[in-house]
């Protein structure tokens, strides 16, 4: 196949779609198939789209198409139409081959990426290719300056849906004006998503949240070893546990991209099973490393499964503590009744502190405005009130100083940490001021999911990280409560200076994000935003 001079071999059974003739055509990769064209702004997914084989898409470098490139964008050196370096970021890979002028993204499993690489392997360029540069602009372009207007999806009590593709933004802005729904869910990661998703952006992102809306982001990754999925996690729980760290880490990566911050919660997508005592072992195993390690990131854990499958195994271990419980459940079962309700499959007493989400109704078109969407009804009860506890009881965290504690330390610092190291799910055991073996095991476990240097010493940066976990709520002159004492105790460890810890934002505190600020790069405003949140829980 010939897209603007660009020339791929693919293999015979793939199908090719041309979006000139049919410009809204579905990008999907559950079964392989190469899309050629522009796609239009409002694309006929069917919300029911699971899973991933292979896919490529061509295209023409817009500086729409551009505003998806990021920093793992390859691009070919001048006169060639391959890229070898080419890295895979949530197992898709895009290439810029400006000589041609087309950006190309290849999605692929695990499984497959072999299969892809080679079919992008075989590019060469035909006499018919054009230049067109990627605006310089839009390559400069830093997503964190795009921004949700804060943890998704904060507290809202009411109608939502959830489609395969992030809808366009008029697509959005109609359904807002006269649907019921003010809550959307979007599929921002995972090996197993089925669609593409062109208009899924930072500044999408920013656009929807500014305008009112709730998102609830989901990833699609390994499924119930228990399922013929081809995707699946492991039977061994200890592994699976690890498959979910992975998941979640790649999870954090795609939401921190789209200026979806810490506080936030982020749903793993586990579609129906045939429950066994093996399969829901490895299910909650994975459940364990994926909350343990968005735990660490500072965001919330949420679980999207069928009310009779995965959610009734989550709840009947709701009390076990060889698991680590989500914080959020997500539920599918097509009753019709828009609330939250869980009849017999969990205890109303489960999850009931504004932390239920409910898929009532799957499948259906909805038109609004002009714009019709295939889409999941979904009713939701959430608020901030779920957040994991950014500390403990027993241990006092406020201190003038915050020094290095390590293997040999001991006292009120030592059991400080271990109760914040703890309360982000990287467990120390019981805290009792005692720095031994298992505190530098839990620290390490909590700087390897910082990107900090993982040497089990509770240093600066690491504190910084710890005591400034939580919901990224902007404070700023005036403000009161837990946020700014955690603000408080932060600044105190970062600037390695005493900022007092009363809970009042006052002189004293705006000083102390100015200087954090300025001395961190950031724009120096004297409030604590999200973008100040981040560099704090980052441990910068």
């Amino acid at each position: 196949m010939t897209y603007h001079g660009y020339r791929l071999e693919v293999p015979a059974g793939w199908r090719i779609v041309d979006l000139t003739e049919n410009p809204h055509a579905c990008l999907r990769f559950d079964r392989p198939a190469v899309y050629l064209g522009e796609p239009a702004e409002q694309s006929d997914c069917p919300a029911g789209v699971l899973g991933r084989t292979a896919g490529i898409v061509v295209e023409p470098i817009t500086a729409g198409s551009a505003s998806r490139t990021t920093a793992a964008t390859a691009r070919t050196p001048r006169g060639e139409a391959v890229a070898p370096s080419a890295v895979s970021r949530d197992d898709s890979i895009r290439i810029a081959v400006e000589d041609a002028g087309v950006l190309v993204t290849a999605a692929h499993t695990p499984a497959t990426e072999s299969l892809v690489r080679g079919v992008l392997a075989t590019a060469t360029l035909t006499g018919d290719a054009e230049r067109t540069a990627l605006p310089h602009a839009v390559r400069q372009a830093d997503p964190a300056l795009a921004a949700a207007a804060g943890p998704q999806p904060g507290s809202y009590l009411g109608k939502g849906f959830d489609a395969c593709a992030a809808p366009s933004q008029a697509a959005m802005d109609a359904w807002q004006a006269s649907s019921p729904y003010s809550a959307v869910g979007v599929y921002i990661s995972g090996s197993f998503r089925g669609c593409a998703q062109p208009n899924l952006t930072a500044g999408w992102v920013t656009r929807q949240t500014g305008n009112g809306w709730h998102l609830f982001p989901i990833d699609v990754g390994r499924q119930a070893p228990c399922t013929n999925y081809s995707l699946k996690m492991s039977t061994d729980p200890a592994t699976a546990r690890s498959q979910g760290v992975t998941a979640a880490a790649g999870a954090v990566s795609a939401a921190s991209g789209l200026g979806i911050p810490a506080g936030s919660a982020v749903y793993s997508d586990i579609e129906a099973y045939t429950s066994t005592a093996a399969c829901k072992a490895s299910v909650l195993s994975y459940l364990s490393g994926w909350t343990e390690r968005l735990h660490s990131s500072g965001y919330l854990s949420g679980f999207y499964s069928s009310a009779a499958s995965g959610i009734k195994d989550a709840a009947a271990e709701y009390a076990n503590s060889a698991y680590t419980r989500v914080d959020h459940l997500f539920y599918a079962w097509w009753n019709g009744a828009a609330d939250t309700a869980t009849g017999s499959y969990v205890p109303s007493s489960y999850w009931s502190g504004h932390q239920r989400i409910h898929q009532y109704a799957g499948e259906v078109t909805e038109s609004y405005g002009g714009y019709s969407i295939n889409i999941d009804r979904d009713y939701l009860d959430v608020g901030d009130a779920s957040a994991p506890a950014p500390t403990c009881t027993g241990a006092n965290l406020d201190f003038s100083s915050y020094p290095t504690v390590r293997s040999g330390s001991a006292g009120e610092q030592v059991k400080a940490a271990q109760c914040l190291l703890k309360a982000a799910g990287s467990d120390p055991g019981t805290p009792d001021g005692i720095f031994g073996p298992d505190t530098a095991a839990a620290a390490r476990n909590f700087q390897s999911g910082k990107g900090l240097t993982a040497d089990g010493v509770v240093g600066a940066r690491t504190w910084t990280a710890l005591l400034a976990r939580g919901a990224a709520t902007t404070v700023r002159d005036g403000s009161t409560g837990e946020a700014v004492r955690r603000l408080q105790r932060s600044l105190t460890a970062a600037l390695g200076r005493t900022v007092s810890v009363d809970g009042v934002f006052g002189p004293g505190s705006e000083q102390a994000v100015r200087d954090y600020q300025s001395s961190r790069g950031l724009g120096s405003d004297g409030v604590a935003g999200p973008a100040t949140w981040s560099a704090l829980q980052a441990g910068r």
